[in-house]
């Protein structure tokens, strides 16, 4: 039975269930706020999220993904005496997702916008949004390059000791050069 409600649906029937779930949870958030003058904004919320992640966002940071992929094959290819041998790629993704993900999220904040309600509400201005943002940033675009800087070190250490393990001109045991 599940061998064929997989091949008939395509996928695992745990993901089925997910779905099924979430299309369950959608239903009633929607028959919860039918007739309230905020489905409407829900829905205009929803619209203007679909148009800009998926015709705007998603296509922008496929772009710069795709330029960054091709720009670190390119520099693989034109010099390959100097490869380290551990892509920056995934260093790179992540501190740019997250600042990304942070600046979409805490957008309102960083550009002021509604600093009276905000004011009112908290006691506080909007003022340090933005180098906060850039603070936070700057220390994941750090963490990033010091496990990229941890890795490189290990991937070459790993290199540098199997070079010399298979040479057959060094003594069997000067570890003067180990260092």
């Amino acid at each position: 039975m599940r061998k064929t409600l997989a091949r008939l649906y395509g996928a695992n029937p745990l993901h089925l269930l997910a779905l099924l779930g979430c299309f369950a949870l959608a239903g009633y958030a929607v028959i919860h706020l039918a007739g309230e003058p905020m489905l409407v904004r829900v829905l205009i919320w929803f619209a203007a999220s679909i148009i800009g992640h998926d015709l705007i966002l998603f296509p922008l940071y496929a772009l710069a993904d795709r330029s960054l992929t091709q720009t670190w094959r390119a520099l693989h290819r034109s010099h390959p005496e100097r490869r380290p041998g551990v892509s920056p790629v995934n260093y790179l993704r992540l501190p740019m997702l997250g600042c990304g993900l942070l600046f979409v999220v805490f957008f309102p904040g960083i550009i002021k916008q509604g600093s009276q309600t905000y004011l009112a509400a908290t006691g506080q201005t909007q003022q340090p949004y933005l180098g906060r943002w850039l603070l936070i940033s700057a220390a994941m675009f750090g963490v990033s390059a010091i496990l990229y800087a941890a890795r490189l070190g290990n991937a070459h250490r790993h290199t540098t000791r199997s070079a010399n393990h298979h040479n057959p001109d060094r003594a069997p045991f000067d570890h003067a050069n180990d260092e």
